[in-house]
């Protein structure tokens, strides 16, 4: 039942996000940090997309479970989330895995991450828990997915993504009838069915769900207590539900928020290197399908006190200029080219470099008459003098690690390997 009538119900709600996972996918990009930690658009981190969809949703009470190679997540999220008050009824955990439950057990799943933070959870008295993924890009209102959840009386929302359906065996479908009521969960099928009235579309799970809490610990302690189950949402408590109680399905496209101009619903799972450095690439379009300069829905984060970015030289062939491209503060273009390009914090071209297609984390030092092209470089590398990548593939192949489209990830390491 709703609290009070016309109320939000964000307000008595608490957003759990996990954030534990490793983000293989993602390569040397994971080896010192947590996918969700992984930098994003220039300034920000990617677990702050969820982190910030809830606190413009108007939910005051947050926990974020960690696991694997947390110091950099927790580390970004006390120094960017720090803000939150108790005395405004607002809070926001840190929940590492600290073998709470027993001294032999980390967190086992999806499930389990939650289930052994019950008591922290118990103790903020909220009504309803909003599940999220720490890992995926979009901007989405979560108030209205929990108005739904409340007016269809449902035991658990699921938040899904609607995507050709020759694309979806790779994720968790949800087979649904004309009342977004599931019928079955199915996790990553050969033949994906269809939607009602849309046979060549299926919805896919985004990872978001709604419950009651109190529906939710008696599922958590239930799945806890089976031996058979591997303790995640998606695998086990989700398919659970669909059986034997009431489950619904939560379109994003009801509550996907977009700027003045945005064409459609925006959506990204930045897991694999390629993904990653093109939903980078694509922000410095004209018009990018993920408009960052929304100030009615801002992404949050942890600002750095930098100076402003600076370009200087202007000389023929040593000029520092870009073009199509974002750069944050800190940066200094000093006699250098830069072209369709995002630059995070403190980065510094030098001169006669030319740089192109780059995703460039922060700190990182581009050596002169260096030349640059469809890279992602780690935080903090040293581009050498002269160093050439983007024109012979054989040769990148051999030094960096390289994509199947063809982009080059250099970490540190493998700049120290040339000269070895």
């Amino acid at each position: 039942m709703r609290p009070v009538a016309n109320e939000p119900l964000a307000r008595h709600a608490l957003a759990f996000v996990l954030a534990g996972g490793r983000g293989s996918r993602l390569l040397e990009l994971t080896d010192r940090r947590a996918k969700p930690a992984v930098y994003f658009g220039g300034k920000s981190r990617i677990i702050d997309f969820a982190l910030s969809n809830a606190l413009n949703s108007g939910i005051r009470r947050i926990a974020v479970a960690t696991q694997y190679k947390a110091h950099s997540l927790i580390r970004h999220l006390q120094m960017g989330w720090n803000f939150f008050r108790p005395e405004r009824n607002e809070s926001f955990d840190i929940l590492p895995a600290s073998q709470r439950v027993s001294e032999t057990m980390w967190y086992l799943g999806t499930a389990d991450a939650v289930y052994q933070n019950i008591d922290i959870i118990e103790s903020h008295a909220c009504r309803y828990i909003v599940l999220l993924a720490g890992d995926h890009i979009y901007k989405m209102d979560y108030e209205i997915m929990l108005q739904q959840h409340v007016d269809r009386g449902a035991d658990v929302t699921v938040g899904c993504l609607e995507m050709p359906r020759a694309e979806s065996s790779a994720f968790g479908i949800i087979d649904v009838d004309e009342n977004d009521t599931i019928r079955s969960f199915l996790e990553k099928p050969a033949d994906p069915p269809g939607m009602p009235g849309k046979p060549d579309k299926s919805l896919a799970s985004m990872g978001i769900y709604v419950f009651n809490s109190k529906f939710l610990f008696d599922e958590l302690k239930r799945d806890a207590n089976d031996p058979n189950s591997s303790h995640d949402f998606g695998k086990d408590i989700i398919p659970y539900i669909v059986k034997n109680g009431r489950a619904v399905a939560h379109q994003f496209s009801r509550s996907c928020v977009r700027a003045e101009g945005e064409p459609r619903s925006y959506w990204r799972d930045v897991g694999t290197v390629d993904a990653y450095w093109s939903a980078n690439i694509d922000l410095t379009d004209i018009l990018p399908e993920l408009d960052l300069y929304d100030r009615s829905w801002p992404i949050w984060t942890h600002a750095e006190i930098t100076p402003p970015a600076k370009f200087v030289h202007d000389e023929q062939g040593r000029r520092g200029e870009a073009v199509t491209s974002l750069v944050s503060g800190g940066c200094i273009v000093s006699g250098a080219s830069l072209r369709r390009s995002l630059l995070f914090t403190g980065v510094h071209l030098h001169s006669h470099a030319k740089v192109e297609n780059a995703v460039i984390l922060p700190y990182v030092d581009i050596g002169e008459h260096a030349r640059l092209s469809n890279v992602v470089i780690d935080r903090g590398v040293r581009i050498p003098d002269g160093l050439v990548v983007g024109e012979d593939p054989e040769l990148d192949s051999k030094r960096f690690r390289t994509t199947p489209q063809g982009v080059c990830l250099i970490t540190q390491p493998m700049i120290d390997g040339l000269n070895a």
